[in-house]
């Protein structure tokens, strides 16, 4: 499908697009059920970035010896996607199981990649079972970079389910993750006369526009959404934003964490603070009408919605993630 092209329809207001690239949606139903029939069965929603080109072509990342990727490069045991903090807290509840295998950090260090030739992804758990509503004000939700991993295999592990035994209940069973979103992105930089935050937003080409959206939008993921981001600084303290309660935080490099300053909250400006596991942000609701809003339209590439080959999603995950909410908008 490839990261799609976008319209500049007007002007004002000055828009300045950082970076381009695909976006993937996946949820995991509750342990012991393989399926989802409604949003109170969800355990997790998880979003996937693959950033494929912006203002720089090559982009900052932490060192592949860091947090769960640099674990998984030298370990040979299976990913779980959960926290650490989950993991030793609420195993049960979450389906998650303490691994001490992995490395309770996050993301450090340097390395260079050059997303348009070599993947880059970004495994993103949000603090919500949905995204906030685009259509309506809310409060911010908060998520967090679980895996930053320039290899599919890494990404393909934390969507699968596992096996598992409990004290309490004996064995129990993980379900993969299912796919319900398939687009493309922007992340982009809005400048309002001495004001400048950041966008993330996204249009769908998966599931095709006339297919049912019934999971879609039981968890916010509408056609096409405009949130302001902001990522959190590690290491500010006392802003009402609970996050990850975990030693499991972000070592941003000084240039990054410099930008960072005092402040509490700064736009995703560069984006290379994603490319650190640990990474905080929230997501706040800005609309539903990214033309209307900001003057840009986002174009997809495939001119066919239901050729299901032309889906990048289907033909990288389809063997982990089951697609038929992705293809057909359904719960089952």
């Amino acid at each position: 499908m490839g990261q799609g092209e976008e319209v500049k329809k007007r002007s004002d207001p000055v828009i300045e697009i950082q970076e381009r690239g695909e976006i993937f949606f996946f949820y995991r139903p509750k342990v012991e059920k393989e399926e989802a029939h409604n949003p109170d069965e969800v355990q997790k929603l998880y979003i996937v970035l693959r950033p494929e080109s912006g203002e720089k072509t090559v982009q900052v990342k932490q060192d592949s010896h860091s947090g769960k990727e640099g674990a998984k490069s030298t370990n040979n045991s299976k990913y779980n996607e959960e926290s650490s903090n989950n993991e030793d807290k609420h195993s049960e509840k979450e389906g998650g199981k303490s691994d001490n295998n992995f490395k309770n950090e996050g993301g450090q260090g340097t390395d260079e990649v050059n997303s348009e030739k070599q993947p880059l992804l970004r495994f993103i758990v949000m603090g919500k079972k949905s995204l906030p509503d685009p259509s309506k004000r809310s409060r911010p939700f908060w998520g967090f970079v679980e895996l930053v991993t320039t290899k599919i295999d890494d990404i393909k592990d934390a969507l699968k389910g596992e096996e598992y035994d409990t004290a309490t209940r004996g064995h129990r069973h993980n379900p993969p993750a299912r796919a319900l979103g398939e687009g493309v992105y922007r992340i982009l930089r809005h400048v309002k006369g001495r004001n400048k935050h950041t966008h993330l937003i996204y249009k769908l080409e998966f599931p095709p526009e006339d297919e049912k959206n019934e999971v879609q939008e039981s968890l916010n993921v509408e056609r096409e959404g405009s949130f302001i981001i902001q990522i959190k600084n590690p290491s500010q303290h006392g802003s009402g934003f609970r996050g990850q309660q975990s030693k499991r935080k972000a070592l941003f490099p000084a240039k990054l964490q410099g930008k960072l300053g005092n402040k509490r909250f700064h736009p995703a400006d560069p984006p290379d603070f994603l490319n650190y596991e640990g990474c905080e942000f929230l997501l706040i609701s800005a609309s539903d009408d990214i033309e209307e809003e900001l003057g840009v339209e986002l174009k997809n590439k495939t001119e066919d919605a239901h050729d299901v080959s032309c889906s990048d999603l289907v033909n990288t995950f389809g063997e982990t993630a089951s697609v038929r909410p992705l293809l057909y908008g359904t719960w089952a």
